[in-house]
């Protein structure tokens, strides 16, 4: 069964005005273990998570000037530049939420058509997209590994918003979505689902050191909403196919 993974982290007496320093590190780690450079949005949210936004910005692509003087179009802008925006309505009951894209190693499927008439699989508008799910021993489908991209959400809780949720949740939280990726439980495992799967988990892990140390968290927690183990039922995964 699919679970929704999150990480959490704490700061030893963080004050509030400090919150922005933290989100940035954390966001700009993002970049050197598959992820992007650029936040792709921003949302302030007051009180608690039934109230209406006062805050919203989307990035489009912001256009830069080349070596040649051409000007280029690039998704977001720097974490800096949108936690700044964000937080210049700072309050303790208030969370601070910024999406950023982060990839990983997805088993993508086509139909099995003959060469001359095989294309790209039909997308749903938006992102990240969505792919079909490959479905075990169907002779009608061909399946591939493709590097997907999908939306973080990474917040960062004001102490008195939802009731201090910082408490329980992290002064800083990412969500990561559905962690499918790392089990991939309806793949037949092979030598290859293996090593994807693996290199999925791995750069979980590499980026969990990563944002504990740039942001200096003195304590982290990988949890899922479920309540479930992720190295457990990885365990239990790996085992089970060897």
């Amino acid at each position: 069964m699919a679970d929704t993974l999150y990480l959490s982290l704490w700061y030893p007496n963080l004050q509030l005005a400090s919150l922005a320093d933290k989100l940035t590190a954390v966001l700009g780690a993002f970049a050197a273990h598959g992820g992007v450079a650029r936040v792709y949005s921003a949302t302030v949210w007051p009180v608690s998570w039934s109230e209406t936004p006062v805050f919203q910005q989307v990035y489009g692509r912001r256009l830069n000037t080349g070596d040649g003087g051409d000007a280029k179009g690039e998704m977001g802008v720097e974490p800096r530049v949108a936690v700044e925006e964000a937080l210049q309505l700072l309050h303790d009951d208030y969370a601070y939420e910024f999406q950023i894209g982060w990839s990983l190693w997805e088993l993508e499927t086509a139909p099995n058509l003959p060469p001359q008439r095989r294309g790209p699989v039909a997308l749903d508008p938006g992102f990240p997209p969505q792919r079909q799910r490959p479905v075990a021993g169907d002779p009608g489908y061909d399946a591939r590994w493709v590097r997907e991209p999908r939306l973080v959400r990474v917040t960062g809780y004001g102490p008195l918003f939802d009731e201090g949720a910082y408490e329980a949740d992290g002064h800083i939280r990412i969500d990561f979505g559905p962690d499918g990726p790392f089990l991939e439980e309806g793949v037949e495992l092979d030598s290859v689902a293996a090593r994807h799967i693996e290199e999925n988990v791995r750069q979980l892990v590499e980026l969990t050191a990563a944002v504990e140390k740039a942001s200096g968290a003195t304590a982290r927690l990988l949890w899922s909403e479920l309540g479930e183990s992720l190295a457990q039922r990885l365990a239990l995964r790996l085992g089970v196919s060897n």
